[in-house]
């Protein structure tokens, strides 16, 4: 059912920030002074909690990175399978019950009928004003009324049994493999994960790693029979909406940080090592950066390129590709109007570290300017740039839900929590109100943005000599 690949410009760039990643990981693990704190980060039981639930988010985001044109059946060609013109990603395909059951317009959270009455015509030829039927959500029902509670029941159990089972065979896994670590019996291992007595904190690694998966396992059971955070206003599935805007919301904070790095790593060390006039010119350019009001050069920078893809459409083969452009245009604004603060954190952690004894004894050898930076000024700064990175992620993020708001950010077409916040606006106006579409996106905004906090937080205390210090 898949046919030809499709690599976006926000797929590559994803996946050179994962090589990225990978790559400084095999770094700081052999670098004692990157390698320690991170120690500390596994050992700390709020970090390892909120890097099981972040990995949740990146996992369906990797997912629904991968796109490519699927294959159906043509009636035209009797049955033949063709490539389709629609774009999905390997997500949408895991989904496509989700994707593809479309009611008439909006239905709440676990319901069989619509939300708002219409003209019913009965069989007999009498016209009656109730709550239609959905064509999907509890369909399975012949008397909703009497057979739905029971039946929500049914499922919940059903997918809590599951996600039971499953938590229960990763457990077991878990525990032979601390064993044949340890060189101890299972019961040993099992003792100490049990008690807590881990040098590691797996008790509560496992903890929240089942919460997890008894959450999966229920929305799989009940959204395989309802909508289980209702429809929205053409009656798509809000849940498979809020799942599809995690990749939105990951690459917001993802790749205005690969845009950002490098001017800010650059000029920021240039202009707090050379001083001089090169300090001077780096410290004009941001501070007139800074006087720009970033949401007017986002308007703009928008502006600009809606108007270049409107004049130039046929450069576009879809939909998805258009959406795209315009998502990357709008992490390189992001990136472009965020990068003066690590600037300057950089810049005066560099005129402090080319004081010190090393750099001036490198000086003095004729140690070459570029060495001294590489070796010496750039790996004494790497826990400033780690810090900066997590603790501005959670920003982009809400920035992201800011920007689609005033109708500067994403593309409309495009799943975001932005742009279903967007969507909410009017519909809370209604009446009755339709609240389910801001409640979906702001839980899963709030998880996100929460364990990325709390995971700063103890990445910040890891890296903070003087806390590391008293440890």
């Amino acid at each position: 059912m898949i046919g030809e690949w499709v690599i976006l410009w926000t797929d590559a760039l994803i996946f050179l920030l994962l090589l990225f990643s990978t790559a400084f990981g095999i770094y700081a693990a052999r670098k004692e002074h990157l390698r320690g704190p991170w120690r500390l980060v596994v050992r700390s039981r709020v970090g390892v909690s909120t890097l099981v639930i972040l990995s949740f988010y990146v996992i369906v985001g990797l997912l629904d990175s991968v796109h490519f044109y699927p294959l159906v059946n043509s009636v035209e060609k009797g049955g033949a399978q063709t490539q389709s013109a629609e774009v999905i990603s390997l997500f949408d395909h895991l989904v496509t019950p989700l994707r593809e059951r479309q009611e008439k317009t909006y239905s709440a959270p676990l319901a069989t009928h619509l939300y708002a009455k219409e003209n019913i015509e009965l069989p007999n030829g009498e016209v009656i004003r109730d709550y239609p039927r959905l064509e999907f959500g509890g369909a399975h029902l012949t008397m909703p009324e009497v057979e739905w509670s029971e039946d929500i029941l049914r499922l919940s159990a059903m997918g809590v049994i599951k996600g039971l089972l499953v938590s229960i065979v990763i457990t077991n896994i878990l525990i032979m493999l601390l064993a044949a670590r340890w060189n101890g019996t299972y019961g040993d291992a099992a003792k100490l994960l049990i008690t807590g007595k881990t040098v590691i904190p797996w008790r509560t690694a496992l903890i929240t790693l089942m919460f997890v998966i008894l959450i999966l396992f229920w929305s799989i059971e009940l959204s395989s029979h309802y909508h289980i955070l209702g429809t929205d206003k053409v009656g798509e599935d809000v849940f498979y909406q809020a799942l599809k805007s995690i990749r939105t919301g990951l690459l917001i904070g993802t790749l205005t940080t690969l845009v950002m790095l490098p001017a800010a790593i650059l000029l920021g060390i240039m202009a707090g090592y050379y001083r001089g006039w090169v300090d001077d010119l780096i410290q004009y350019v941001y501070t007139t950066l800074n006087s720009i009001p970033g949401v007017l050069l986002i308007a703009a920078a928008i502006l600009m390129l809606q108007i270049y893809m409107s004049n130039h459409a046929d450069e576009f083969n879809s939909l998805v590709e258009r959406a795209d452009l315009r998502l990357l245009f709008l992490c390189i604004i992001l990136g472009v109007t965020s990068w003066t603060g690590l600037c300057r954190l950089l810049r005066g952690e560099a005129m402090k570290l080319r004081e010190v004894d090393y750099v001036q004894a490198a000086v003095a050898f004729g140690v070459g300017h570029f060495q001294i930076i590489v070796r010496h000024i750039l790996p004494n700064v790497l826990h400033i740039v780690l810090i900066t990175v997590v603790l501005d992620f959670s920003g982009l993020v809400l920035a992201e839900a800011v920007l689609s708001y005033v109708n500067i950010g994403v593309d409309p077409t495009m799943n975001s929590w932005g742009n279903m916040i967007n969507s909410a606006r009017l519909e809370m106006a209604r009446e009755p109100v339709v609240w389910w579409s801001l409640l979906a996106s702001m839980i899963f905004m709030f998880v996100l943005v929460l364990s990325a906090n709390l995971f700063s937080d103890v990445v910040r205390d890891a890296f903070d000599p003087r806390l590391r210090s008293s440890r």
